[in-house]
């Protein structure tokens, strides 16, 4: 039987479980806990976890969506998630990294269908603790997580609709300039 103590921490672990990264919720560590001491034990270690990240990425001077890809990341093998992120980008002419129910990734799958491109659309919602890691480690290799990041022929080119820079605009604009289509067709992303 839950005793009165573990309850009250039982619902204070939910009403703040959404800023607990996945890593932590996905490993069962809080679920685990057979006590009120180890749920706030559990609680107290990624917490503590989360920061270490957080003040880390502030040093090496990340800007606050990647501190937060980051710590949504958790501990991960940095060098074996990069060569599989290395892996995602190159697997295809073109690759998009999405979330399934993202209205900016949906416009960019329903824009490459109508033009006519080939592409890999990879969810990193699909487990979140393994895209939250790729995430995080492409946020660091382009400087950008907002999802979609689309790659042509191994190049980043933004998202959807924005991007970093002239070489990197966006969907949007490589197809207003007029460049999206050549992009494509040069990288053999087009369907024949």
């Amino acid at each position: 039987m839950m005793t009165p103590r573990l309850a009250v921490f039982c619902c204070a672990l939910l009403s703040v479980s959404a800023f607990v990264p996945s890593h932590v919720r996905s490993s069962n560590v809080v679920l685990r806990a057979s006590s009120a001491d180890d749920v706030v034990e559990n609680v107290k270690q990624a917490f503590q976890t989360s920061f270490r990240i957080f003040q880390e990425s502030q040093q090496e001077g990340a800007g606050y969506k990647q501190i937060i890809a980051n710590v949504l990341a958790g501990d991960y093998d940095k060098e074996k998630v990069t060569a599989k992120a290395n892996e995602l980008i190159n697997s295809a002419p073109c690759v998009m990294f999405t979330w399934k129910n993202s209205p900016s990734c949906k416009s960019a799958i329903q824009a490459m269908d109508v033009c006519g491109s080939d592409y890999t659309a990879i969810p990193l919602d699909d487990p979140w603790d393994e895209g939250n890691e790729i995430r995080a480690v492409i946020g660091k290799m382009v400087g950008r997580t907002s999802l979609p990041m689309v790659f042509i022929g191994g190049q980043f080119v933004g998202g959807f609709d924005g991007g970093l820079n002239q070489d990197a605009p966006g969907l949007v604009e490589l197809a207003f300039k007029g460049s999206l289509q050549s992009k494509l067709e040069a990288a053999g992303a087009t369907k024949k």
